[in-house]
């Protein structure tokens, strides 16, 4: 299944899930990631709390759902968290839409342990999911 995880600026959450669901996908799920206006770089922290848990980050960029036209995702999932007030970016495509709302741990204040522990915290809930659906998946 070819999954592409969006949120606007594509350098935290969707790419903490492209990382975690490939990498646990079970060789079930190709992830891809973009925004609908991404920056120029992935959140250190986000590729520094991936490796801490072992997840291979090369290869990890920012980029726009323009340069993935030609991946033709079987399901596209939204990760903004509109509780925090976030607009999520709209795909438009014929495609399965799912969203998990997760929070963004990049805009977390505090000490390093507040800010380690929100990118954890999520890292976490990606992990919850991803194994899920590959469990239900095999089933």
């Amino acid at each position: 299944m070819k999954i592409l995880f969006v949120c606007t600026h594509n350098r935290c959450r969707s790419i903490l899930c492209e990382a975690i669901a490939s990498q646990r996908g079970g060789g079930l799920i190709e992830a891809a990631s973009a925004g609908s206006a991404p920056v120029d770089a992935v959140h250190p922290l986000t590729l520094c709390y991936l490796e801490e848990r072992g997840y291979r980050t090369d290869g990890l960029r920012s980029q726009s759902w323009h340069d993935l036209e030609t991946f033709e995702p079987d399901r596209v999932i939204t990760v903004c968290d509109s509780a925090a007030g976030e607009a999520c970016p709209l795909w438009m495509g014929e495609v399965e839409k799912v969203h998990w709302g997760l929070p963004d741990p990049s805009r977390v204040e505090g000490d390093d342990q507040a800010i380690r522990s929100a990118f954890m915290a999520v890292i976490d809930r990606i992990e919850h999911k991803v194994d899920k659906w590959v469990r239900e998946t095999q089933s």
